[in-house]
């Protein structure tokens, strides 16, 4: 049985402010693929911070990884196709 998925940006307000620092900045389309490090050295936080932030978001969500969060992006227009470095 999967849990369900939350459909609509709105149902991340949960998030505090660092999780949605840490969201933004995994999320950025014209820094695609950041690691946990390079989360870390951009937010001047540690790697075990970032990865704690990724894990609530991913879980306030209803998402299993960050495949499923970037699709989550897209079908809610968060980020649109042509936004990131190879358009």
């Amino acid at each position: 049985m999967s849990t369900p998925r939350a459909s609509t940006p709105d149902s991340a307000a949960d998030r505090s402010a660092a999780e949605r620092r840490t969201a933004e900045s995994a999320a950025e389309p014209a820094t695609p693929c950041l690691t946990n490090t390079e989360i870390a050295n951009q937010l001047y936080v540690g790697e075990a911070t970032v990865k704690t932030h990724v894990s609530r978001v991913l879980l306030k969500l209803g998402l299993r990884d960050r495949v499923q969060a970037v699709v989550f992006a897209y079908e809610c227009d968060l980020v649109t196709p042509g936004d990131g470095p190879f358009a």
